[in-house]
């Protein structure tokens, strides 16, 4: 990334994500579209990746998804029926525990035949520590803190920690670790960056500039708009597909150096639309968006990115915070609302979109700095994405499924 002083001076290139533009002026004829087959209950290559990782038969994967989504569908009637929960996250074996407010509302959560638990904290606990730690952050960014989560599996607040010792670091560590045990210290780890290069070539250009297509959506009076990261369109440019313009960037909430979030929006303009099928550059049939429900820690996870194309893995926590830094100069960035997962990319896959099942939850923002993928579909690595259903909330927004 390039940071300087003058207007569009720094430029971010990312990933094509989303299917394409179904339009007249940009779309091709691979995405122009076909007549609707009977829909896969799972994504073929979402199913083999969670195989590999388990190390079991894609029956059994299928099976797992299939206890996955049984199990949210328990807890969203309990959360209906108002049973008092603090959260809930899936363990390792595939269970979905639950945090229960008390032991009447364990009871409760063993009834609708899940797992249940009454911990120290929970969530509400974590999530008011965690925002003690933002403000802290929000005044001085803490370079040697790469980010800070909630974790409901462990019950704490992790704070990742990468061996800088500016003052700022410092400070915010006395700070977390005056919670006692209910923050969690891990060191050894990366500096991250938000994942945009300049490569040649790309699905959306802007100013001589690249970056990724990513959601459609609707907004409150019917307007047609893109939602992606916001570091791909904080200068709000226009942007065009195949050389045709087809959007105009309107807002975004990420700047550098400043509190940010990574959601951005662009209107769409007359003629054009955004397409309803995720890519997955050609390792599996597309895949269709028809929700944006989020998936609870712990879930299967896959993403499509130009980089590193199409890789899986899982969600980990909600409610992270992160420290950017500017591989170029610029100031740290610290962005706050992330969602963490075990998926690798690397930089040119920002924007990619992040899909659970056929349930569209967000973009990629940021990861590792020195991060390399293997070019397989369950590379090891990790990175950060703004979860969709924040963004879709934050500006009003539908979604656009199939």
């Amino acid at each position: 990334m390039k940071h300087g002083k003058k207007k569009n001076a720094r430029r971010y290139i990312v990933a094509a994500s989303i299917g394409a533009l179904l339009s007249a002026g940009v779309a091709t004829g691979a995405y122009a579209g076909a007549a609707d087959s009977a829909p896969l209950k799972y994504q073929p290559e979402m199913v083999q990746a969670l195989a590999t990782t388990l190390g079991v038969s894609e029956q059994e994967a299928v099976e797992r998804l299939d206890r996955e989504a049984q199990q949210q569908g328990r807890f969203a009637k309990l959360r209906a029926e108002k049973v008092s929960t603090l959260g809930a996250f899936f363990a390792k074996d595939g269970t979905l525990v639950v945090n229960a407010a008390d032991a009447e509302a364990a009871k409760e959560v063993k009834a609708a035949g899940l797992a249940a638990r009454v911990p120290e904290r929970g969530e509400g606990e974590l999530n008011r520590i965690k925002a003690q730690l933002d403000a802290k952050a929000l005044k001085s960014a803490p370079a040697g803190v790469s980010a800070w989560s909630v974790d409901l599996a462990s019950d704490t607040v992790t704070v990742e920690v990468n061996g800088e010792t500016d003052a700022a670091t410092r400070t915010f560590l006395k700070a977390a670790k005056s919670n006692g045990d209910a923050v969690r210290v891990v060191q050894g780890q990366e500096k991250l960056e938000t994942q945009a290069v300049v490569p040649p070539g790309s699905r959306m250009t802007f100013n001589g500039y690249l970056c990724s297509v990513g959601y459609g959506a609707k907004d409150r009076n019917g307007k047609q708009v893109l939602v992606t990261a916001g570091h791909c369109i904080e200068d709000l440019p226009a942007l065009a597909y195949n050389g045709t313009r087809f959007a105009k960037g309107t807002h975004t909430r990420f700047a550098l150096g400043t509190r940010s979030v990574d959601m951005g929006i662009a209107t769409v303009d007359a003629g054009h639309s955004i397409g309803l099928d995720i890519t997955t550059y050609g390792k599996a049939s597309t895949v269709a968006v028809r929700g944006s429900q989020r998936a609870p820690q712990g879930s299967a996870l896959c993403k499509a990115g130009q980089t590193t194309g199409w890789t899986c893995g899982k969600v980990g926590s909600y409610n992270v915070s992160v420290t950017y830094t500017d591989q170029n100069g610029g100031p740290d960035t610290v962005v706050t609302g992330l969602a963490s997962s075990s998926v690798c990319t690397q930089g040119g896959d920002s924007g990619g979109a992040y899909v659970s099942g056929n349930q569209a939850q967000g973009m990629t923002s940021g990861g590792p700095i020195s991060q390399r993928c293997n070019g397989q579909v369950n590379s090891p690595g990790s990175s950060y994405f703004q979860p969709l259903d924040d963004a879709l909330k934050y500006y009003g927004l539908t979604l656009n499924t199939k």
